[in-house]
């Protein structure tokens, strides 16, 4: 059997809300919230189908940062389950904030989240992420319990705006919960953060887990992570179905074993007494003089040093080593070349050391408040080392 697909802009985040709304009671047709400038950088991807099988409540469509986006296909029992699980790690359900795209699970899942509780949300306005506006809405906030998810880079801007306003630092401390997810929370962040008494929850999940499903390192909920051959897999009633109209890429992520279904993240990492530790991907590895360099990890120890906590870390081809690590920021380096490659180096050793260090004159963000990691690595490209 199939239900209707229905499309919905997502720069109209009160629509989606309603569509998700429709679905989760059994009401509507599935929804797929869609960003209108991103389904036109994406020639690649197939049109989307005019219906989908009864049991898909949301599709997600991927960024494709890195390739065609991937239509990740969940159902309400997902989405509510992953909803459940985030209310008892959090202490209960409230009323959320939200400040990310609603067509990225993150943003989404605020507005599923707000549906389970029975609270409406309020939302910030699409673009350029304005500390104040964000300030201005929190504060109208009336939930007993008051959240938000954000992206490191939105916690960052708020931090520096906080350090001179501490009335921005009291509202955010006024939130009951606060999740960061989207990519690694660098741990200078979370101390700057704790400076103003506010407290992070760093969050591990996709889109094909329905969102965040280990906050803090711990596994919430139902959900179960295991490390196989050094990749994290994950099991859990959050899972997706698996991709839209895309078999092999189903069978290739998600498969049965020890009475489970197991989602292969391709994630890099270890689960330690029960703790989940992310290396980085398992694709961001380079060959450096013929060692193997994990791109996230220098990007982690460039983002240790101060002034560097928003640069991110390309390779680049070389004639001599084969690929190198390069630093892209958009400020300027508080520390020159060698200090920073002996300061990664003596961290993750000489081949890791970051070759260059290129500054721009604002990093590419794609929606997701994520870096545009191929615009960055094509600009680099295209400016080579004189």
């Amino acid at each position: 059997m199939t239900r209707p697909l229905r499309i919905v802009d997502s720069e109209h985040p009160r629509v989606v809300l309603e569509a998700v709304r429709d679905v989760l009671s059994g009401a509507g047709p599935a929804v797929m919230p869609r960003d209108r400038a991103g389904a036109e950088r994406a020639p690649g991807a197939a049109a989307a189908p005019d219906t989908v099988p009864q049991n898909v409540a949301l599709v997600i469509e991927t960024s494709g940062s890195t390739g065609v986006p991937k239509r990740v296909a969940l159902s309400a029992d997902a989405l509510l389950a992953s909803a459940a699980a985030s209310a008892s790690a959090l202490g209960g359900q409230g009323q959320w904030l939200l400040a990310l795209p609603a067509h990225y699970v993150a943003g989404v899942q605020v507005l599923v989240r707000s549906v389970a509780a029975g609270t409406d949300p309020v939302i910030l306005s699409a673009g350029h992420f304005d500390p104040r506006a964000f300030a201005d809405l929190a504060a109208s906030m009336t939930g007993d319990a008051r959240f938000v998810s954000l992206v490191p880079v939105q916690v960052a801007r708020l931090l520096d705006v906080a350090d001179q306003d501490r009335q921005l630092a009291g509202i955010l401390n006024s939130f009951d919960g606060i999740l960061v997810g989207g990519q690694a929370l660098a741990p200078s962040l979370r101390e700057r953060a704790e400076l103003h008494g506010v407290t992070l929850t760093a969050t591990y999940g996709s889109s094909e887990t329905a969102g965040g499903c280990v906050y803090n390192g711990e596994p919430i909920g139902s959900t179960i992570v295991r490390e196989e051959q050094g990749l994290l897999e994950i099991a859990g009633p959050t899972l997706a179905e698996g991709y839209l109209g895309d078999a092999e890429r189903t069978d290739a992520a998600f498969h049965m074993d020890a009475g489970h279904r197991w989602y292969r993240t391709g994630d890099l990492g270890k689960v330690e007494h029960g703790r989940v530790v992310v290396s980085g991907r398992a694709d961001n590895v380079i060959i450096s003089g013929g060692e193997k360099v994990l791109l996230d990890a220098v990007e982690h120890a460039v983002r240790a040093q101060p002034g560097f906590e928003r640069a991110v870390v390309v390779a680049q081809v070389s004639a001599e080593w084969g690929q190198v690590p390069v630093v892209v920021i958009d400020a300027a380096p508080p520390l020159d070349l060698p200090a920073l490659r002996l300061a990664v180096g003596a961290v993750l050793g000489k081949a890791a050391a970051p070759a260059r260090i290129v500054r721009v004159e604002r990093l590419p963000m794609l929606a997701s408040g994520k870096p545009d990691r191929v615009a960055i690595a094509g600009h680099v490209a295209m400016h080579p080392a004189s």
